[in-house]
Formats: structure tokens, sequence, C-alpha cells
């Protein structure tokens, strides 16, 4: 099957230190900082007894925290989440309040806390939140006082194979403190709607919710203004709002825009938001948000559309952690991270399996990625949770599902409230895989017809029945609808084989698949009205046909994006190797071939392999052109050109047109022959691309895989160092893997080196690592301090080179 995009130009290369532009906070509220620094922890349980914790062995630390990353890596613990332990941890942090004011309300707000996070100030417990993936806030204001304040969370992941994939442990997302005044806006309480959208005008709809602490009623105003890109007021307006002592209110705007430029993943446009409040003309309080103009449409046999336009998603499924950083991912590596997605051709993010770091919706905002968020992996019954490997052995069985009858409504909720006004998000899914058959539900229906991904095969009378997940369906998609009907509440499910004979699928607006694309065709005949998309999809070429040759079908969403911690085979493995990245975020050969299939820019891409078998079905594929004179040797390719000449030291090997099909991929077969082995792609005759393999000589150096570092920093605090093994040539060496260490000064801190090696056990923040595959990358934060930063990467085999950085 002929395959082949329009081609544009060729992507640029993505800088060491990413733009500035990419790493701005765009939601604003007035009185809310960053409360990250200065805290301390001690790994292990307390007694609250000031005794205990004054003698305790506290170590500071700044947040994001994941104290699971730190290890160490044993077979002890749980395959599930990656061979790292759990446990029980405190934190602690002593502050004063700048300008105290027994007038003003103070309230501590944490991105998530994994999990069973307790919470108290000055001695006095203000809360409890089980949910480790969920944001929540707790006033302070009764307990406070200007100076000596004490606050303590204490975090419980004691069931440490509580889930199927890695979680991390602790404070590993933001905290921040605010500052409010009497009356001020509710957290999440501004509403931002476009009831309609077309490229002449759209309609806002906007509604902000506020509070009175007061004793008092009070009569206030509103004010909302709206602003494009270079400052312009778009739309403005004021009303009086007036609300009982002790009260809430809310008030709502509506108002017309003209030619709106709309927000698209090609032309991700943003408009600011600022709401008001004042009292007497007097401002006491603000709150600013990015948003944005697009419509779309889901439909049951025209599948999706977006500001009127037919569009394909292509999408990822990715998990919350970046290898070795753990789950405390800085938001610099979110964003490159992204980047190297919008150069796939990606236009999609599913955020598997819960709701992810407040930093990464907004970098899909300003980067133009469609996002589905989901609230969950299981619901009310726990799934199996694999202690010595991936479907090996015998499963445990702690998990979420423990809390959920009395959160988890408030937690889809809260997760909606937290993210309804961002323009990426197209989505709410409410579940992913809570029909997994058997595991736990079941139904007579298992014991006939094709029914994959069955944990102990056929009906198990003993097993909860598959009845219950159209009970609780309904009663999530209920709770959700409170709060958004803008957008359409789905779940990916595995088996619909099963699910099929509940009220499951009827409760939802999307119904999403996993892995079955095998019933696209029958379950659309026999469910005409049912809106059918690829939630969570393999890389097979097969899988993508059915989303391009049935207009019904709207998406696919490959799992995974990058390699994960979780989920890992038998130890030695710590992760999986789904990704078509790995966990350094690298590319694979299947990046590529995926790049083949989904950009507009012009993609080629050859490796070696040692069999036509290989070659065919995209198996052990290498960069590496070496070996014995005359040795057969097999050639894959994968491009979106129309043809691919193969040349070998300035000699033509012939030209194949690009044909894929799977198990059948295009390749070449040729003696080896030291030197270069270079491959053009070409539309209608002339060379749009060329990828060129090298054979390797003698190791002479580590080298910076990047152009140059800057000479200067100043916006980002985190930066990312790649290391390659190199030859005189500078080509890649494989099979030399060198122990690096990294020499630096006070003006930095190593926040982790990664060699994407899944057997690796390593502490990650141990400045010595050795490279995989000839790579490694290293993560480094700057402490605050100014002058120059100098990095030394040494070796005793190799000349060691500093890098500098003002």
């Amino acid at each position: 099957m002929k395959h082949k995009p329009a081609l544009k130009t060729l992507a640029a290369l993505f800088c060491l230190i990413l733009s500035a532009s990419f790493l701005t906070t765009q939601a604003q509220e007035s009185g809310k900082k960053l409360f990250n620094d200065n805290w301390q922890f001690y790994r292990g349980d307390l007694d609250l007894k000031e005794q205990d914790l004054q003698n305790a062995n506290w170590r500071a630390v700044s947040l994001p925290h994941d104290w699971s990353i730190e290890g160490p890596f044993d077979p002890q613990w749980a395959s599930g989440t990656g061979f790292l332990p759990g446990g029980i941890a405190w934190y602690r942090k002593n502050f004063d309040i700048d300008s105290y004011d027994t007038h003003k309300r103070y309230a501590i707000y944490f991105d998530g806390v994994y999990k069973n996070s307790d919470v108290w100030i000055n001695g006095t417990w203000i809360g409890r939140r089980p949910n480790g993936f969920i944001a929540f806030e707790y006033d302070l204001t009764p307990y406070l006082k200007q100076s000596g304040n004490e606050i303590l969370v204490r975090v419980d992941h004691a069931q440490y194979a509580d889930s199927r994939f890695y979680t991390g442990s602790g404070i590993y997302r933001n905290v921040y403190l605010k500052t409010k005044a009497p009356a001020h806006f509710k957290t999440w309480g501004i509403s931002f709607q476009t009831p309609k959208v077309t490229p002449e005008e759209a309609g806002i709809l906007i509604t902000a919710a506020f509070q009175n602490t007061l004793n008092a009623s009070a009569k206030l105003e509103v004010n909302a203004a709206l602003k494009d890109a270079s400052g312009y007021t778009l739309y403005t307006e004021s009303l009086p709002a007036e609300t009982l002592a002790n009260a809430s209110a809310a008030v709502t705007f509506k108002g017309i825009v003209k030619s709106p430029k709309l927000w698209s993943p090609k032309h991700p446009n943003l408009y600011t938001l600022t709401l008001n409040l004042l009292k007497n003309g007097e401002l006491i309080d603000s709150q600013t948000q990015q948003v944005g103009f697009r419509s779309f449409h889901f439909d049951a046999n025209t599948g999706f559309t977006f500001n009127g336009e037919n569009m394909l998603l292509k999408g990822v499924c990715i998990h919350h952690d970046a290898g070795a950083l753990g789950a405390a991912v800085p938001k610099e590596v979110w964003a490159e991270r992204l980047q190297i997605l919008k150069d796939l051709g990606c236009n999609a993010i599913r955020m598997s399996h819960y709701p992810h770091q407040d930093y990464l919706y907004e970098l899909c905002d300003e980067m133009g990625f469609l996002v589905q968020d989901e609230a969950f992996d299981e619901w009310a019954r726990g799934k199996n949770k694999w202690i010595e490997g991936w479907n090996v052995g015998t499963p445990g069985n702690d998990g979420a599902f423990e809390a959920f009858s009395e959160w988890g409504k408030r937690d889809v909720q809260d997760m909606i409230r937290r993210n309804r006004n961002r323009p990426s998000i197209i989505m709410w899914s409410i579940g992913n895989e809570i029909d997994y058959p058997n595991d736990p539900y079941t139904h007579p229906v298992l014991d006939t017809g094709r029914n994959p991904q069955i944990f102990g095969r056929g009906f198990k009378p003993g097993n909860p029945s598959a009845e219950a997940l159209g009970i609780l369906a309904k009663e999530l998609v209920a709770a959700a609808k409170e709060i958004d009907t803008t957008r359409p509440i789905t779940a990916a499910l595995a088996g619909v084989p099963m699910s099929n004979e509940t009220t499951y699928p009827e409760s939802l607006d999307l119904v999403g698949y996993n892995y079955q694309e095998y019933r696209y065709a029958e379950d659309h005949q026999k469910y005409p009205g049912r809106i059918i998309y690829g939630s969570e999809n393999g890389d097979a070429y097969s899988a993508w046909k059915a989303v391009t040759d049935n207009p019904y079908i709207a998406s696919q969403f490959i799992w995974t994006a990058f390699d994960f911690i979780g989920e890992a085979l038998p130890w030695p493995k710590r992760g999986s190797e789904a990704g078509i990245l790995d966990l350094a975020g690298k590319p694979k050969p299947d990046f590529f071939f995926r790049q083949s299939l989904w950009s507009d820019k012009p993609v080629l891409y050859i490796g070696v392999t040692d069999s036509a078998e290989n070659a065919q079905k995209r198996r052990k594929i290498k960069t590496e052109w070496s070996g014995e004179a005359g040795e057969m040797k097999y050639i894959p390719f994968y491009t979106n050109a129309d043809e691919v000449e193969l040349v070998l030291n300035g000699k033509s090997m012939g030209k194949q047109p690009v044909t894929y099909a799977d198990n059948a991929m295009p390749h070449f077969k040729i003696p080896y022959q030291e030197g270069k082995l270079e491959a053009r792609g070409y539309v209608n005759g002339i060379v749009v691309a060329r990828s060129m393999l090298q054979t390797p000589q003698k190791l002479k150096e580590i080298k910076l895989t990047k152009a140059a570092l800057p000479k200067v920093i100043t916006e980002s605090e985190v930066l990312i160092i790649d290391l390659e093994l190199v030859d005189k040539n500078g080509t890649l060496i494989r099979n030399e893997d060198q122990e690096v260490n990294f020499v630096i000064d006070e003006s930095l801190v190593l926040l982790g080196v990664e060699n994407a090696d899944q057997s690796n056990h390593r502490s990650f923040t141990a400045s010595t690592q050795a490279t995989y595959n000839g790579k490694l990358r290293a993560y480094f934060k700057k402490t605050g301090r100014s002058g120059v930063l100098k990095i030394i990467p040494q070796n005793k085999k190799l000349k060691s080179r500093s890098y500098t950085i003002e």
C-alpha cells in the first residue's frame, strides 16, 4: 500500500537549552507563589511528639521530590513499579509570612502528592488526600502566625505494589502558597467557554465564582478582560456582585469576539483572560489564564472535525516519569520531549492513566497538542499488580480502589475543574481498561468468540459481574458533566466484547478501543450511533491503516511515546521498552517508521539488520555499518518519499519504490563493504532527503552531540547534556561503553544521569555512570549563583573537555 504525505521543509534542530517561550507559566493568581524551597525530608515513619520530630535525621530537599527514584533497585520490590521502594516518609517546612496580615487568608496548594497524604500546620491536622495524582488545597488561616510556622506532610506509600506502572513517592509536584483577600475567587472557580466558534466570530461565556469569608455582606465588582497576543483588548465588561456573609457567589459574562485567531495544533493561538475582583473600586483579587478559541466535533460516521476540517488524531500515550528523574520531571525536560513529539508529526497526547503535572498542560496549550485527560486506572475493584514480572507469577491486589467509593466522584470533578479552561483538552476519560477481562470483572460471553487480553481465559463465576461497569460509569459520567458539558466523556476499553454485554459503552460519549482494531468494522455496523476511536494502539502498519481506511475512526494513540519505569519484565529489567523513544528521550528505529507515516516533512531513515525476516518485521534494527567483507547485510528504510536509492562508497546499489505492509517492510540486501552507506529519498525524481551510515573507526573522544552549548543562559533553570562516544569522523561507537564522571562546580546540582539501559541499577544521582550503546544524558539545575557554570565529563582513557556557560 502506497503512502505519501505532503512534503515540506526539514525540521530545525532544537537547542540544548530550551526557548524561554515554552517555559513561561501562563496561569497566574495574585498572591500565589511557588513554595518549593527549604523543605526537610525524613525517610521512615515518625510519631507527632515534638521530641521524635526534633530527633529525626532530617535532610534538606527542594521540591518537586520523588524519593522512590532514589532507590535502591531491588528484586524484593514490585516489577509493576520498577523494582523501586515505596514506604512512608515525612516532609517538614518552617517558614515565616512576609507582610503578615490578620485580615488576609492563606492557603497551601499541592499539585500532587503520592499518596495518602496527611497535612498538619502548627500541630493541627488539616486534611488527607488518598489520590496521589490529584491537586488539592487547604486553608491555613485559622492556624497561622507571622513567624515560626511549621508545616508537616506525612506520605504513606507503604503499599509499594499498588500500581501497574511507576508512580513515584512523595511531594513530587509543585507546591504553592497563596495569599488571598477575605473576598476572593475560588480555586478553579473561573470557567471559560466558547459556545459557538467560527472564523468570523466567537461567543464567550465566562463564569467567575468567588467566596466571601467576612462576617458581613459585601458589595463587589467583577471585571473581565480578554486580550490577544499583542495586548489588544478584544472584550471587557464589569458586573456588580453581591454576596452574603461567609458565602459563595458567581457572576456570568457573555460576549462576542470578532475574527478570532483560532487555536490549533499548527497554530496554537492563545488569548489572555483576566478576572479582577474589586471592592469599593480597590483591586482585591485577580486571576489570569491563557485560553483559546477552537471548535471540534466527533461523529459516528465521519470521525473528528476540528475548526471545520476533518482531522486525524496522531496520538501517543505518555506516563509522567522521565527515567533518571523519576516522577519529579522539570518543565524544561517536558518541553524538550514535546518538541521531539512535534518533530514526529504527533498532534495528540493521552495523559495515561491519571492527571499529570500542571505545567505539562500549559506546554500542550502553548505548543499545540490535543489532549485526552484521564482520571483512573481502576475504580471500585483492584486490578492485578505484577510483583515478579509482567504477567509472571502471582500478582498482588493493592491499589487506589480502596478510596474510590469515598473519593472517586470528587477526584474526577477536581481533575476537570483544574483544567477545564485549557484549549488543548478535547475529552475527559473516566478510566483505562477498567473492563480488562477477569481483572477482575467477568461475564459469560468470555466463554465465546474472540476475546484478547484475558487474564485467566473464560468466564469466572467467582469474580465480580461486569454489569457493575455500566452502573459505575453512569455515576462518573454524571459527576463529570456537573462540571463540564463542553467536552465528551470517554473511557479506554480493553474488553470490548464483554463491555458490549453491559451498559458501559452507552454511558460514554466516545468509546475508546484499546488494541482492538479488528472490531472496528463489526462494531461500527452493529452500533451505528457509537463513536469509536483508537484509545491505545500498537505501532503495526495495519493499525494505522485501520484509521486511514475507515473514515469513522478518528485516531490512534500509540503505546507509548517514551520508555517508562515500571510494567517491567522480570528482574533485572526495571521498566517497559514499549516506547518509540528511550528513557533518555532518544528516538529508536520505530520512531522514524512512525515519523514517515505522520510527518509532513521529508523523512528518511536507514538501519542494518542480519536477516530479511528482521528487516521485513522491523526487528533488531541497528544504525551501525560494520561487519566482515562480503557478509550479507539487510538495510531496512523508512521514508515518506516515492522511492529510495542506496549508494555504497559512491556506487549505486539500486532504487526501490516505497511500499509498506505488515511483515513485508521494504529493504535492500547488499554485501558488506567498509566505508559510507548513503540512502537518497526521491519525490518526482528530485532528492528530498538523505541518510548516511559510516563504518566506525577507533574510539577517539566523548563528544557533546548538540552543535554547541549556549554562551549565556538566563531563563532556563535546567541544563540537559547529551554525550556520545565517537571516532575521528564523529561516528558513534556503540560497542565500547565507558565510565564517565561528571565534575561540576557549586553553581550546579546534578539531578540525574540516564543511559537508557533498562537493566541499569546504579543510583541516578551518582556522578559516575556508564554510557549505553555509546550514549549518556545528564540533567543539571542551577543553584541560583551567578557567574560561570562548568561541567567536565571525565574518563580515564579519553581526553576530557570542559564546558563553560555564563
